[in-house]
C-alpha cells in the first residue's frame, strides 16, 4: 500500500472520520450477522428496546431509540408482519398501543444478539479486552445521559 492509499495523517486523527468509518464497518458486520435471522440492524434495535422491560408503548419505544413516531410505526408494522411483535391497546388507557415481543420475537432476539456479539468480538479483536471495554465505557459516557 502506498502512502496515497490511506486516509493520510490529517484524516487519520480526525474524530469524525474515525467514528464514521468505525460505524460503517460495525454496521456492515451487524448486517451480515443478523440477516440470516430475518431482521436488519434497526429492527434488532427495536427488539432490544422492547426486551426485558414491562410492555412499552410505541411512543416509549421510539423515545428509547431516539427516532420519530412515524418511523417507529413503520418499523413496528414490519416487525408485526414478521410475527416478532404484537400490539394491543393498553388496559387502562385505550388510546395507547402496548408493544410486546412474541415468542418468535424473543427467539429471533436471542439468535440475532448472539450473532451480533460474535460480530462485535470480531470487530474488536485488534484491541486487548481491556481496551475494548474502555472503548465501550468511553462511548457510553459520550452517548448516554448521565445517571442522576
Amino acid at each position: 500500500m502506498s502512502s496515497s492509499d490511506g486516509p493520510g495523517p490529517e484524516l487519520s486523527r480526525n474524530l469524525v472520520y474515525l467514528l464514521k468509518h468505525a460505524h460503517l464497518r460495525m454496521a456492515e458486520l451487524t448486517t451480515e450477522a443478523v440477516t440470516p435471522h430475518g431482521v436488519d440492524g434497526r429492527e434488532l434495535g427495536v427488539l432490544l428496546a422492547l426486551a426485558g422491560r414491562e410492555p412499552a408503548s410505541q411512543q416509549q419505544a421510539a423515545q428509547r431509540l431516539g427516532i420519530d413516531r412515524t418511523t417507529m410505526v413503520a418499523m413496528l408494522d414490519a416487525l408485526e408482519g414478521k410475527g416478532l411483535v404484537s400490539r394491543h391497546p393498553h388496559a387502562e388507557d385505550r388510546r395507547r398501543n402496548v408493544v410486546e415481543l412474541t415468542d418468535a420475537g424473543r427467539d429471533t432476539l436471542r439468535l440475532a444478539t448472539d450473532a451480533t456479539d460474535k460480530a462485535e468480538r470480531e470487530y474488536l479483536a485488534a484491541l486487548t479486552p481491556k481496551a475494548a471495554e474502555q472503548l465501550r465505557t468511553s462511548l457510553q459516557k459520550l452517548v448516554l445521559p448521565p445517571d442522576d
